[in-house]
């Protein structure tokens, strides 16, 4: 067009069977992406779609990723993979390594993740229960950065309910929120969420939806209402 927009490939990731266990190559490719996790919160903001755990049950990836996953009998998953920058693979760049133990069932779910991206080294736990009135997931993740003296910590509770014909999601999470909006706060951050997702037929859900972050003594309020399309 006259602005000079172009069309790009976001990423490519080719997945495929290896005995019982199914590997994912690709580039531009999350790690997390054979992980089983143990979330059932959508979340409205992103950092609240991995409950808290976006840095180690919901790691990326540096670019050129492979990872591997395997399911036991009874709900148990093992999966881990490495992602390198696409300029030097498994070299002496910053290379990331990621590795998550889950089980799940109808009722409830527990995943533990672990990843290093060798300036930081993460830990992550989450986990969802499916009580009679509404489900309700948690989350804390621990880091470990290189360039800091302490560990710091972050922690996320939600509830997903269904209210009618949609579902309706309220969650509350803290600290590491102000690096993933770019904010460049130095404080511990809160972050408030809540969102009803209506789907109108078969291929399109609207969810309005309304955050609230508290940092610093301030707070700034953000609304939104996302479209979703699925064919």
């Amino acid at each position: 067009d006259a602005n000079g927009g172009v069309l790009t490939v976001d990423g490519i990731t080719y997945s495929f069977p290896v005995g019982s266990a199914t590997m994912l190559v690709g580039d531009a490719t999350d790690i997390s992406g054979v992980y089983s996790g143990a979330c059932a919160y959508g979340g409205f903001a992103d950092y609240m779609g991995n409950c808290g755990t976006g840095n180690s049950v919901g790691v990326g990836g540096a670019g050129v990723t492979a990872a591997m996953s395997y399911a036991f009998d009874g709900g148990f998953t093992i999966a881990g993979g490495v992602s390198s920058p696409q300029s030097e693979i498994l070299g002496e760049s910053d290379d990331m390594y990621g590795l998550e133990v889950a089980y799940s069932d109808d009722v409830y779910g527990v995943a533990v993740a672990y990843s290093d991206a060798e300036t930081a080294s993460y830990v992550g736990l989450n986990a969802f229960y499916d009580f009679d009135f509404a489900t309700l997931s948690a989350g804390y993740e621990s880091a470990d950065v290189e360039a800091e003296a302490d560990t710091t910590s972050t922690f996320f509770v939600g509830m997903t309910k269904e209210v009618g014909p949609g579902t309706f999601e309220l969650g509350y999470g803290s600290s590491d929120v102000t690096a993933t909006m770019g904010l460049g706060l130095t404080e511990t951050a809160y972050l408030y969420d809540a969102s009803y997702a209506y789907p109108v037929n078969d291929a399109l859900t609207i969810t309005p939806g309304i955050v609230i972050l508290d940092a610093e003594g301030e707070e700034t309020t953000f609304a939104a209402i996302k479209a979703s399309f699925s064919f």
